[in-house]
């Protein structure tokens, strides 16, 4: 599902050029669940970002789905995005002027899914907020903004999944539920997940796990 090949991205800096991935290779396999962990600054990110053809490498390979998204202009990773990608951010990423139903509805009504009112109802269903979806973000606490977060990520049915800390801005408690909503609604809809965290115990959930070092990855024992 998901495959790169001697991935690098190098940057300018005063001083020279600094490297921030060092010849990645890494193949996910449909449905699977992979955790990447790493201290602050050793690529995690930008590793994701890559996979979802949010930035391009300075060399190497990446193919999702067997499509090569390396050598595609913005335009036409943007139409693979819409097709197979689907994100949840640490902050959420929520939409301050749009309520809940419609932060769920907006890249359903992107993609002129025809039913999207109703695939957002439903969604914010499953994670608990029916009652709450004329709500703004400024309305919620943060554990009910990440579960809007999941609702848009998961209504839009796309094969892979992208989260980026998406239990970091959460309490310990609150934290545990959003991940076993996570968890849960992964399992259903059989998607691909990649998750980027800083918590060992969220990563031992995934299938897989990978130690980002300096740009460099490894898999760990498991």
């Amino acid at each position: 599902m998901i495959k790169t090949e001697q991935l690098q991205h190098q940057v300018p800096v005063t001083d020279g050029v600094l490297t921030i991935l060092k010849g990645i290779n890494l193949s996910i396999k449909r449905g699977e669940s992979i955790a990447i962990v790493g201290a602050s600054g050793s690529g995690k990110s930008t590793l994701l970002g890559m996979l979802a053809g949010l930035d391009t490498p300075s060399s190497g390979k990446i193919l999702l789905d067997g499509t090569e998204i390396t050598q595609l202009d913005e335009e036409k990773r943007s139409a693979v995005r819409s097709k197979l990608v689907s994100f949840v951010f640490q902050n959420f990423q929520l939409l301050s002027s749009l309520n809940a139903l419609e932060n769920v509805m907006l890249p359903l009504e992107v993609a002129n899914h025809p039913q999207a009112k109703q695939q957002a109802i439903e969604f914010l269903g499953r994670v608990g907020l029916a009652e709450r979806h004329t709500h703004f973000p400024r309305q919620l606490s943060g554990g009910e903004q990440q579960r809007v977060a999941l609702a848009r990520a998961f209504a839009s049915q796309a094969p892979i999944l992208f989260a980026d800390e998406p239990t970091g801005n959460l309490d310990t408690v609150t934290g545990g539920k959003v991940a076993d909503l996570l968890f849960a609604m992964n399992k259903e809809a059989g998607t691909t997940l990649v998750l980027v965290t800083h918590d060992r115990a969220l990563a031992q959930r995934c299938t897989r796990q990978y130690l980002m070092t300096a740009g460099e990855l490894a898999e760990l024992d498991t």
